[in-house]
């Protein structure tokens, strides 16, 4: 194995717990509450803790979906490589591309507030000038790409670390909630039913925007080759580090929705957890809750960072897009190419963002646009996983849900999400959000005409495993479908 270092990414870098930690921090439980509040507020109203819940259920199904597929097939492309080899290459294409463009759209939509939180802390009039909230951001952003260039093992050291305190100062607060009196309205258990949406419409609205909130622990899969037995530990650390955050998400939208008034919400649409803080603990409160929130989009950056260079190194590997993108530096195991391709295109974005208005608009577009992606990727993974596991189904009755049932319900979930927000998103959110996944198109067709492998794949079937062969650096010939460098299957 010593022999190989350098040619693939580090094999056996993360453990369970580390890759739990992952799991949470690629939701930014801190970071969704803060800067998604508002705009699941403006979809749905007080109705946002059962926006939460019903499209945690389809969610579940989802990462159901992604813990079957990676026991059989271990990939950091993930979704890219299950969907191509079950459904259809051009949709595993197209699955991959979806993560690309939403990955990238986030680096600036996250970005952003993370300037904007590192200004609050020392002036709040600071924190509303987008210019200057894009350079602080700018400069979090450079340093997580550093962070994540160096190396798996050095990523989750970061990742402990700010997750650590983020956790620690959300669980203070959800504590100090409980007991606030001065409220704005009295708790009513109708916010988890149906009577506070607006008709089906706003109902898929509302479960677009929580599926950003969710969006994020999948991480786990694309960190698969770079995980100790991670045929078990992907798959159990995603469906782990999602219940985590869905507790977390239900206590604080329910004590935004009984603590803060609309107007509150309303004038601080990107800072909605500080001004919860400042009501729970006066002084302080507010300041700590800007750390945490700070902290965890810093942390989210690195996570998305880890999805999207990890998917373009996939595809560079399998030259579906650029052969470049799939080398991996000598010394750090990482796709230094790909990690430099996506910092450039998304510094060069930052400047562009400030030509588009507030934090607040950036956000609310962002978010938007990102949701109809996430719903593309995550719908056509949970049917991957009921085709690759079709002949398993009828084994025993947990097999038929688990496997089958409950993947196909998210599935069918996020399709019906996508179709049926289009008609309640703006222009500028669905030019985004379809515009980013049209863009693949192009890159598709035109290795497909180059003859990749990819598009002949192995039929993925869950009978067998799939194990990928070791092949010398630079033996494998143009357009191989095995991968250079260390197995990827361990």
């Amino acid at each position: 194995m010593n022999n190989n270092r350098g040619r693939g990414l580090q094999p056996n870098a993360l453990g369970t717990f580390d890759t739990v930690v992952m799991a949470i921090a690629g939701s930014a439980p801190a970071y969704s509450v803060a800067a998604t509040t508002a705009v699941l507020v403006g979809a749905v109203g007080l109705a946002s803790p059962a926006a939460l819940l019903y499209c945690a259920l389809p969610m579940t199904g989802i990462a159901l979906a992604f813990s079957c597929l990676s026991r059989i097939d271990v990939n950091a492309g993930a979704s890219y490589s299950w969907v191509g080899r079950t459904l259809h290459p051009f949709l595993g294409f197209i699955s991959g591309w979806a993560l690309v463009v939403s990955a990238t759209i986030f680096m600036v939509a996250g970005s952003l507030p993370a300037g904007s939180m590192t200004l609050a802390l020392f002036d709040q009039d600071l924190a509303d000038d987008t210019a200057l909230a894009t350079v602080v951001g700018a400069a979090w952003f450079v340093a997580m790409l550093l962070v994540v260039l160096g190396g798996a093992r050095l990523t989750v050291r970061a990742q402990l670390a700010m997750s650590g305190v983020e956790l620690a100062v959300l669980a203070l607060f959800a504590g100090l909630a409980l007991f606030h009196t001065d409220n704005a309205r009295a708790f009513d258990w109708s916010w988890f039913g149906f009577g506070h949406f607006d008709g089906m419409a706003g109902f898929a609205s509302g479960a677009l925007v929580a599926a950003f909130y969710y969006w994020g622990w999948d991480v786990t899969s694309n960190l698969s080759e770079e995980t100790r037995d991670s045929r078990r530990t992907t798959g159990l650390a995603g469906l782990i580090g999602l219940g985590v955050v869905f507790l977390l998400f239900e206590v604080f939208t329910i004590a935004v929705n009984v603590i803060l008034s609309s107007k509150q919400i309303d004038d601080n649409d990107a800072n909605v957890l500080g001004v919860l803080g400042q009501e729970v603990w006066p002084g302080i409160g507010g300041k700590l809750l800007v750390v945490a929130v700070m902290l965890s989009t810093i942390a989210t950056l690195e996570t998305t960072l880890i999805q999207v260079t990890r998917s373009l190194f996939a595809m560079g590997r399998d030259r579906t897009m650029p052969a470049a993108l799939g080398r991996v530096h000598p010394r750090w195991n990482t796709p230094w190419v790909a990690v430099t391709v996506v910092g450039a295109v998304a510094l060069a974005m930052f400047v562009a963002a400030n030509a588009l208005g507030s934090v607040g608009e950036i956000l609310s577009d962002a978010i938007s646009a990102i949701g109809l992606q996430i719903a593309v990727y995550y719908g056509l993974a949970g049917l991957a996983a009921v085709v690759a596991y079709r002949k398993t189904l009828l084994r025993s009755a947990a097999d038929f849900v688990l496997g089958g049932v409950w993947p196909l319900f998210g599935a069918l979930f996020m399709f019906w999400i996508f179709v049926e927000s289009l008609g309640e998103l703006d222009t500028a959110a669905i030019a985004i959000g379809i515009g980013g996944l049209a863009v693949g198109l192009v890159p598709m067709l035109w290795y497909w005409r180059r003859g990749s492998d990819y598009y002949r794949p192995a039929r993925l079937d869950a009978t067998r495993t799939i194990e990928a062969e070791y092949v010398p650096i630079g033996s494998a010939p143009l357009g191989t479908r095995v991968h250079e460098g260390l197995s990827t299957d361990f």
